[in-house]
């Protein structure tokens, strides 16, 4: 059970915004929006972790959601993709953003909301504990 004193709505709305936290394989940066999309970046820490990087590229872009006090965010493209090539059919598709979609709803990235303010977070996955810091903006630009 979360320790969150917080109910959903409450989550979202102090979510709200540009967010950095780091993990022991990679740095990455959310910016949650009010319409519930996300954009995402994540630089790769471990060098045997790189290839990855160059080949599903490091943004994403996806919706995101909190029930019952658990962070669901569900990656929808990466626009930044060696993969990201379009197959000229009758409309166009984009083989990575199929492959982000398809793997969001098999392996969902689901985290519990342990703590946070309008200052940071702290999530939990199944592994460990994240804290997250919010970007404040100064004169319009994120600092």
């Amino acid at each position: 059970m979360s320790n969150s004193k917080h109910s959903d709505i409450e989550i979202e709305i102090l979510l709200l915004g540009k967010w950095r936290f780091d993990t022991f394989s990679e740095k990455v940066t959310i910016e949650f929006k009010d319409d519930m999309t996300y954009e995402q970046t994540k630089i790769q820490m471990l060098f045997f972790s790189k290839p990855k990087e160059l080949l599903t590229g490091n943004k994403f872009t996806g919706v995101w959601y909190v029930r019952q006090n658990k962070l669901h965010l569900n990656v929808r493209t990466m626009p930044k993709s060696f993969f990201n090539f379009s197959i000229p059919l009758v409309f166009k598709i984009s083989l990575a953003d199929i492959v982000a979609t398809l793997n969001s709803i098999f392996t969902p990235e689901n985290y519990e909301v342990i703590e946070i303010n309008d200052s940071k977070f702290i999530i939990k996955d199944q592994e460990e504990s994240i804290i997250g810091t919010k970007l404040k903006r100064s004169m319009g630009t994120y600092v």
